[in-house]
């Protein structure tokens, strides 16, 4: 069905990455961009990683334009799950380099990487 609903699969296979692997290779040089799919509210009152782009998932579909699809994108949520769907759809529309992230936000501040408050 959900094939149906959003054409056909792409050739690009999805790729995880550990929060520690993010931390590793996230910065103002990263070889990615980093996509947080959660809510607004989410991302200003629990925190997020700096320099990650809020989409949250109900309106990804609506902005992916705003990415290249020959860059590598990684997706981040709060414990994995959004950020699969989001994946998904990002590898069937086209993207060629996706990367979820293993275990999300939860993950990042139970292994005690820094986040950042209250901006959108």
């Amino acid at each position: 069905m959900f094939k149906a609903i959003f054409g056909g699969k792409s050739g690009a296979a999805l790729k995880h990455m550990s929060v520690a692997a993010l931390k590793q290779q996230h910065g103002p040089s990263a070889p990615f961009t980093l996509i947080d799919v959660r809510s607004p509210g989410e991302y200003a009152q629990d925190g997020h990683i700096a320099g990650a782009r809020l989409m949250p998932l109900d309106a990804l579909a609506q902005r992916m334009a705003e990415l290249p699809k020959d860059q590598p994108v990684a997706v981040i949520c709060r414990s994995g799950g959004r950020s699969r769907v989001a994946c998904d759809l990002l590898l069937r529309a086209g993207f060629a380099d996706v990367t979820n992230v293993d275990g999300g936000m939860g993950a990042w501040v139970g292994a005690g990487f820094p986040v950042r408050r209250g901006e959108q």
